[in-house]
C-alpha cells in the first residue's frame, strides 16, 4: 500500500490496475486511492497560528457586493454569514476580507496592513467593515481572486494553509472566460477556493472555473438564508487542512506518455492541464489536504508496437510530495513508491480482466456529462434533448445506486405523456445551474473500494472502429479515437 507518515497525516496509495493489456491495447489506467489518516491521537490542534499547534492557517472571505445583491435582503443574509464565518475562526488564524463588483477592494485589514491574527478586537472590527457594505457594480470574479492571492503573498509563507471561500449571485459579466482562467491560473498552487452560487441568477460556468483550478468546493445556495450555515461548515472544514500542498509525482519510463489524470472522487476534476515538470517527474497539484481520501484516475498511453509481448513492463512509478520546509527545492515525498507493471498478451483471444472500480468510474463520468448536457440543452430551449440526457442520467444514477444525484435529478422531472421522464416545466434556473454543478459530485472514497458495490459486471466490449477494448460497458464513445458508439455507421 505504501503507508508513510509525514508530519501529520500518514499516508497510504492503493493501486487498482490490471496488469494484462490487449495485444493492440494502446493505453493503460490505474485508479488510485490515496488515504491520509491522522499521525497519532496526541497530535496537536491544528489552525490556531501558533507555533507547536500545527500549521498556521490563513483565510480570506471573499464578498460579492453587486448591485443584483441589493435585491431581496441579500446582500444582508451574506452579511450575516461572513460574520458567523469571523466568529468561526480560530484565534490565531491569519484573517483577510475582500468586498467584490467589477473591482475588488480589501475591507479588512486596513490598507497597507497584512493579514491580521484573529482574536475579539479582530472579529469585531472586520465584522464592522462586513456590515457597512453597500450593493454597487457589477461582477468580475477574476479580480476578486487576484487581489486575494495579493494579500496571501504579502503575510504567509509556504508552510501556511491559504484557504478562500467566495460567493456570487450573479453571472460574471465584467469579464470573459479567458480573462477569468487566466487569473485562476495565476493563483493556481497558491491557494485553495471554495465557491457557491447564491439564489437563482448566477452561472456554473464561472463557480466551476474557480472550484476546479483551486482545488475547492462548488455548491449551490438556493435558499440565501442556508448561507450562513454554509459558510460555518466552510470554515470548520478549512481548518481541518493540515497540509498546505500535496503533489501526485508521477516518473514515466521511456515508452510511455501521460493521457490524463483525473480525480473521480469526491469530485470529479480533469488535473492534467495543471501538470508541472520537476526534472524526471511530472507533478500534479491536488489542493491542501485534511484526513481524508480521494481517489484519481492516471491513464498512460504508448504504441502497442513498442511493447515486447508476454513480458512484464513498468509503465511509470507513483507517489506522492508536499511543499518543502522553507529554503528547500525538493518537495519531499509523502509515500512509498508504487509501480504501475503492463504486460501486452500476444493473442487476441486472451480474456483480458477488467476493473470493477474503473468500469464504475467510467459509468459515473458517462453520468456527469449527461446531466450536464440536461442542464446545457434546457438553457438552449432544447426540450427534446434536455428530456433525453435526464432520462438517460436517471437511468445511470438508477445503475450506480447514487442516491444523492438520483434525488436531484427526480426532483426536475416528471412523467410525460407517454409515461418517460420530462423536465418538468417551470424549473427555476437555480435547479438547472445546481444539476450542472452537482453532476461532478461523486461523493466520499469507500472504506474498501475494492470490495464496495460497483455495480452489474459485464463484458466491455471492443471499439468498432479501432478494434480496442472499452473501459466502460455503456460507454458511449471510444476515448482512444473518440469514435462513437452504437451510433449509426459506426465501424
Amino acid at each position: 500500500m505504501g503507508n508513510t507518515s509525514h508530519g501529520r497525516l500518514t499516508f497510504t496509495v492503493e493501486v487498482d490496475a490490471p496488469e494484462d493489456l490487449a495485444v493492440d491495447a494502446a493505453r493503460a489506467d490505474a485508479l488510485l486511492t490515496v488515504r491520509a489518516r491522522p499521525a497519532g491521537e496526541a497530535e496537536d490542534r491544528p489552525g490556531d497560528g501558533k507555533a507547536g499547534h500545527g500549521p498556521r492557517h490563513a483565510e480570506v472571505l471573499i464578498m460579492d457586493r453587486s448591485q443584483s445583491m441589493a435585491a431581496s435582503g441579500k446582500l444582508d443574509e451574506a452579511k450575516k454569514a461572513v460574520s458567523a464565518a469571523i466568529d468561526t475562526l480560530r484565534d490565531g488564524t491569519l484573517l483577510g476580507i475582500v468586498a467584490g463588483d467589477h473591482e475588488a477592494t480589501v475591507i479588512y485589514p486596513p490598507p497597507g496592513r497584512p493579514l491580521a491574527p484573529v482574536d475579539q478586537h479582530v472579529r469585531q472590527h472586520a465584522k464592522h467593515q462586513v456590515a457597512a457594505q453597500v450593493a454597487q457594480g457589477g461582477t468580475r470574479i477574476g479580480r476578486w481572486l487576484t487581489l486575494a492571492r495579493d494579500l496571501f503573498d504579502t503575510s504567509t509563507g509556504s508552510d501556511t494553509v491559504c484557504h478562500a471561500v467566495l460567493y456570487t449571485d450573479g453571472k460574471n459579466e465584467h469579464e470573459t472566460p479567458e480573462q477569468l482562467a487566466n487569473a485562476v491560473r495565476g493563483c493556481a498552487d497558491r491557494f485553495t477556493c471554495d465557491a457557491r452560487g447564491l439564489g437563482e441568477h448566477w452561472h456554473r460556468s464561472a463557480i466551476r472555473a474557480v472550484t476546479e483550478g483551486l482545488h475547492g468546493s462548488a455548491a449551490a445556495v438556493l435558499d440565501v438564508p442556508d448561507l450562513t450555515e454554509d459558510f460555518v461548515r466552510l470554515m470548520q472544514d478549512a481548518q481541518q487542512l493540515v497540509m498546505p500542498r500535496m503533489y501526485l509525482a508521477l516518473s514515466l519510463t521511456g515508452r510511455f506518455d501521460l493521457g490524463f489524470v483525473r480525480q473521480t472522487r469526491p469530485v470529479q476534476v480533469d488535473l492534467t492541464d495543471q501538470r508541472q515538470e520537476r526534472g524526471a517527474e511530472i507533478h500534479i497539484p491536488l489542493g491542501a489536504w485534511a484526513a481524508g481520501a480521494h481517489q484519481y484516475h492516471v491513464s498512460v498511453h504508448f504504441e502497442p508496437e513498442s511493447l515486447p509481448l508476454n513480458h512484464r513492463v513498468q509503465a511509470a512509478t507513483i507517489t506522492l510530495r508536499t511543499e518543502p520546509p522553507a529554503g528547500q527545492a525538493d518537495r519531499p515525498t509523502c509515500t512509498d513508491e508504487r509501480v504501475l507493471i503492463v504486460k501486452r498478451r500476444s493473442s487476441k483471444a486472451f480474456v483480458i480482466p477488467v476493473s470493477a472500480n474503473l468500469t464504475r468510474v467510467e459509468a459515473e463520468r458517462e453520468l456527469r456529462f449527461a446531466m450536464q448536457d440536461c442542464a446545457d440543452a434546457h438553457e438552449r430551449g432544447d426540450s427534446a434533448l434536455a428530456d433525453a440526457k435526464l432520462r438517460q442520467a436517471l437511468a445511470l444514477a438508477e445503475q450506480l445506486g447514487d442516491t444523492r444525484r438520483l434525488r436531484l435529478l427526480r426532483a426536475m422531472a416528471q412523467d410525460g405523456p407517454d409515461g418517460k421522464p420530462v423536465v418538468r416545466p417551470g424549473v427555476s434556473n437555480g435547479r438547472i445551474q445546481q444539476i450542472g454543478l452537482d453532476a461532478t459530485r461523486t461523493g466520499p472514497v469507500p472504506d474498501d473500494p475494492v470490495d464496495a458495490d460497483t455495480g452489474p459486471r459485464r463484458d466491455t466490449g471492443v471499439c468498432p472502429n479501432c478494434h480496442r477494448p472499452l473501459v466502460a460497458p455503456d460507454a458511449k464513445f471510444c476515448e482512444p479515437c473518440g469514435a462513437k458508439i452504437g451510433a449509426e455507421g459506426a465501424g
